[in-house]
């Protein structure tokens, strides 16, 4: 772009020339320039003017802002009516896990009373009464914010009391399944049972003797596997039991299996729940091949089929064509 600037005297023409990027700047910096002029006539006059009281300047003005005053109230109005419906949903949720708090401690067995936050702080002395109050009675439609933090204090720390009881529950819950696992409900093999616990004639001297275990028919080599998780305690040979293994599983529970071809664990070694510990023999006081199994609490024998688990553990199986032992 050219600019030919010449006069009526004596002195020359002078052109000038714009590239488009000079030109564009110019234009931006007149933009520019407009810009803060505009901005400096709103401040210096539309302020006086509101300030001041023009007749005809201030009254545009204060229109000006009621509306934009109008606007920011009724965007803090829909704000707070949403945040009022999102509290009253956290308040029907709470209500609900408070619900659902309660049924699971009791499936867990906690008592109610363990489940009461620890004692609270001494609520603070109303304020003395003043004197000569009065005036209309005018609710409060809309909550303020101020109520509504009020509001969400409340419920961050019933949240808080609820992450406690199911913490509790949680506990609890996993100390009744540990407690499960230490408990010799499986099984030890995979076979029936010949010889219940009680009195029964005694193989060898055909006189009533106590049998202090569950005989399972099982055939030499089969597997035998840990009736509960524990720790071994006992591995050797034995004149009545033969080759005995004993696992120790807690709370003065012990578990015994008798008549082993071999065993696979040692003393110390902790076991897990149906791991194989043993192969079924005949070995020790036996008529043939089986497995013995005994649970004793605090040394004394008990009912192994009170403890397991499954059809095939019925003590009333007796009387099977299978070899027997002590």
């Amino acid at each position: 772009m050219q600019m030919l600037i010449t006069d009526n005297g004596r002195s020359p023409s002078r052109v000038l020339q714009f590239s488009a990027l000079q030109l564009g700047a110019i234009l931006s910096g007149l933009v520019i320039a407009l810009m803060l002029m505009s901005a400096a006539a709103y401040h210096f006059v539309f302020l006086a003017a509101a300030r001041d009281g023009w007749p005809v300047v201030s009254e545009l003005v204060k229109l000006v802002m009621r509306d934009e005053t109008a606007q920011r109230e009724r965007v803090m109005r829909e704000n707070l009516d949403a945040m009022a419906q999102k509290v009253g949903e956290l308040q029907a949720k709470v209500i609900q896990l408070e619900a659902m708090g309660e049924r699971v401690s009791n499936l867990a067995g906690v008592k109610p009373s363990e489940l009461r936050p620890p004692d609270r702080l001494p609520a603070a002395k109303p304020a003395p009464k003043a004197t000569g109050q009065g005036g209309p009675y005018i609710p409060l439609a809309q909550p303020s914010l101020e109520q509504l933090g009020d509001a969400l204090d409340a419920l961050e720390q019933q949240a808080e009391q609820q992450l406690g009881v199911f913490t509790l529950v949680e506990s609890r819950l996993f100390q009744a399944r540990l407690s499960a696992l230490m408990v010799p409900s499986t099984q030890p093999v995979d076979a029936a049972v010949g010889s219940g616990f009680g009195f029964r004639r005694d193989p060898f001297t055909d006189r009533p003797a106590l049998h202090t275990g569950l005989d399972f028919e099982a055939e030499p080599g089969t597997p035998i596997l840990a009736a509960a998780g524990g720790v071994v305690i006992g591995v050797g040979r034995h004149p009545a039991y033969g080759n005995l293994l004993e696992i120790d599983h807690g709370n003065g529970l012990v578990t015994r299996y008798a008549h082993c071809s071999s065993i696979k664990v040692k003393p110390g070694d902790i076991v897990k729940r149906g791991h194989v510990v043993a192969l079924s023999g005949n070995t020790g006081r036996s008529t043939g091949p089986h497995l013995h199994f005994e649970v004793l609490v605090d040394g004394v024998p008990q009912d192994p089929a009170k403890f397991l688990a499954g059809a095939n553990t019925i003590a009333a199986a007796r009387g099977g064509r299978v070899g027997t032992g002590r």
